[in-house]
């Protein structure tokens, strides 16, 4: 079960709704009835030159509240008023097909890397190019890259962003005096002794069938590098390619270290096992920390990054989903949604959202980092730093391809890694049909 920012059980259990609005795993075009209208089509006039009217898929109360303080302190600064469009955060991403080929807001909430290209390539967004000559000196170069399509123009300002890494407790290392496994040897020797330790080496949870894409990812970019990762996902790399079938090669050397019935697991089940010193480790975004409600705990949580597989690539590559905006294809007040975006960009904006949560860290270089947790601020810094930014499987590539073949798929290989070859066969099948199609 989910957990709400009030702490109340929710059905639909997603890592993205726990992040308060971070990701989504449904089908991009997944709905065949537009639900989702602009708020000029209920009776706002946002085609008023002091009216921006903009899509929300913030659903849940904590950034609802947050969002709603930086537009007020936008129409505060620029007397532009902010009419928001707030839609329940599945049915937003269920419906966004639809919306943006309808009369969509002249501003919408998305996602970073390839969910964002996919509507730029569609002419379903605007591009931003002139945002970004205000706002640029805000960001490092990787979220710039973040921020692009593919035919190099911008189309997306981010907001927030948190990072994938290994998470563990500070005081179970002291106590068996474990070091930081940098090298794959290393991560597998820790293992192993931790197994002879009466641990669980790897906590894990893959009923909800996303948890296992944020292993792949980890193995394959510090395998084969980013570039190949990315092209992978993109459906442009086979993957009966021997460099695909050498991650899984690697990853069923982990698999003995992984927590037995899985399956049957939420990945707060799984949580709870760092939480209680059963496990060692946790593969997981930052948002596991919500699990560490007691304050001791809490201050005990730690990560690093996965270890180093392949010297060519190092550590290079970090996974930080990353949330911000967008303008749709034809915006009714194009003058205020540029000036909002620009504001969106800035700082001063970033800050009023991270007063109210802090499971994530601001996507600019430049916001201050003052109040930060100890958590947030190696997250922040782990981001910062790095060469190139991932997304998650199912962001960096067609949430169709990833929801309907990679998440069977990668739990069939789970259950029965010496399939692995003719598996791979049925992906690379089922890939191209899904690739082909628009």
């Amino acid at each position: 079960m989910d957990l709400s920012p009030s702490g109340l059980s929710l059905p639909s259990p997603s890592r993205r709704s726990v992040l308060r609005g971070v990701g989504g795993a449904a089908l991009l075009a997944g709905a065949g009835i537009p639900l989702l209208s602009a708020c000029g089509s209920s009776g706002s006039s946002s085609s008023d030159s002091k009216t921006v009217s903009l899509g929300s898929n913030s659903s849940d109360a904590v950034p609802k509240k947050a969002f709603a303080e930086i537009y007020a302190a936008f129409t505060k600064k620029t007397g532009i008023k902010v009419d928001v469009n707030t839609k329940d955060h599945n049915t937003f991403q269920e419906q966004i097909n639809s919306y943006l080929q309808g009369t969509p807001d002249d501003v919408f909430t998305w996602f970073a890397g390839y969910r964002m290209q996919f509507f730029a390539a569609k002419n379903l967004a605007s591009p931003i190019d002139d945002v970004w000559q205000t706002i640029g000196g805000n960001f490092p170069d990787a979220m710039k890259q973040l921020s692009k399509g593919e035919d190099g123009k911008y189309y997306f300002v981010p907001l927030y962003t948190y990072p994938w890494a290994l998470f563990y407790r500070k005081s179970v290392f002291q106590q068996h005096g474990y070091e930081i496994p940098t090298t794959w040897d290393q991560l597998v020797a820790l293992c192993k002794q931790m197994k002879k330790d009466g641990l669980v080496p790897i906590a894990f949870g893959d009923k909800d069938a996303w948890p296992a894409m944020g292993t792949f990812d980890q193995i394959n970019f510090r395998l084969n590098g980013y570039d190949f990762h990315k092209s992978l996902m993109a459906g442009k790399e086979s993957w009966t390619d021997p460099k695909v079938k050498a991650v899984f090669d690697h990853w069923s050397e982990l698999l003995p270290y992984h927590q037995d019935g899985f399956m049957g697991r939420t990945w707060q089940d799984a949580a709870q096992t760092l939480v209680s010193k059963k496990a060692g480790m946790y593969l997981l975004g930052t948002f596991v920390a919500q699990q560490f409600t007691n304050k001791a705990d809490a201050d005990d949580l730690d990560f690093f990054a996965f270890p180093e597989m392949n010297s060519a690539f190092g550590q290079d590559t970090v996974e930080a989903p990353t949330d911000g905006f967008m303008v749709s294809k034809a915006p009714k007040n194009k003058a205020g949604a540029t000036k909002l975006m620009e504001y969106l960009g800035t700082p001063e904006a970033e800050q009023i959202y991270l007063k109210a949560d802090s499971s994530v860290v601001a996507a600019s270089s430049k916001a201050d980092t003052s109040s930060y947790t100890p958590l947030q601020k190696k997250a922040y810094t782990m981001i910062s730093g790095a060469k190139s930014l991932t997304q998650f499987m199912d962001r960096d590539s067609r949430p169709d391809f990833t929801s309907t073949v990679m998440q069977p798929g990668l739990q069939k290989f789970l259950q029965n890694p010496k399939g692995i070859d003719n598996l791979l066969t049925s992906i690379e099948r089922q890939k191209k049909q899904i690739f082909a199609s628009s």
